[in-house]
């Protein structure tokens, strides 16, 4: 009986560290979040860095990571500034693959790396990375082809590409607006799930065909 009750208690121990280290990571996501809503890039970035450094089995804190790093890098003018931005993103990608293989949220954000060095210096990363996007996103869209993010970002793709090439974009609309249906009906998988991209697809469609 003495021996049932210490199992009990150091079961029930156990079970009360596991719920206070869930509450503690999500305390820490929701202030990191609460931080980028600020414009508080840098500090929401530290802070996914040491939840990361935590939830060493965690794909998301790393995949947020890489995303603040991909999003700031857009516009950047200072290359030396843009490629630790960029390498940090892309240090803390692959170790989201790591932990989270064949991931197509994680094969877009690699794309969208991508699509930033190519913005900066087309001439220089356009010829080298121009085709691994063409295989990225076809490789996501083979693993989730009703992903919203995914259609919604290669048809984003789809249009940088044809109008560097002086082609009309009006046939990638018809994908826009099939990522926003997506986007109203899709169910995140777990919780902190990304659920960007919405508004952008919005924005496009209000746009379209009009470039």
């Amino acid at each position: 009986m003495i021996r049932f009750i210490f199992y009990l208690i150091v079961s029930m121990a156990s079970i009360a560290i596991s719920f206070a280290q869930g509450n503690k990571y999500e305390q820490g996501m929701q202030k990191a979040f609460e931080l980028w809503g600020q414009d508080k890039e840098a500090e929401a970035s530290n802070l996914f860095e040491r939840i990361a450094s935590a939830e060493k089995e965690n794909w998301l804190p790393y995949y947020y990571v890489a995303q603040i790093n991909t999003i700031v890098s857009f516009g950047e003018q200072d290359e030396e500034k843009l490629s630790l931005q960029l390498e940090k993103a892309k240090k803390y990608l692959d170790q989201a693959k790591e932990l989270s293989p064949e991931n197509p949220e994680l094969i877009v954000m690699e794309a969208l790396i991508n699509t930033a060095w190519i913005s900066f210096d087309g001439a220089k990363y356009g010829m080298t990375l121009s085709g691994k996007n063409t295989e990225l996103y076809k490789e996501a869209l083979e693993l989730a082809p009703k992903n919203p993010r995914v259609i919604l970002s290669k048809a984003e793709w789809d249009m940088g590409s044809a109008r560097f090439f002086g082609q009309d974009t009006t046939p990638y609309c018809k994908d826009v607006e099939k990522a926003l249906e997506l986007f109203r009906t899709f169910k995140k998988e777990i919780k902190f799930y990304p659920g960007w991209g919405e508004r952008r697809a919005e924005q496009i469609l209000e746009s379209c065909g009009k470039q």
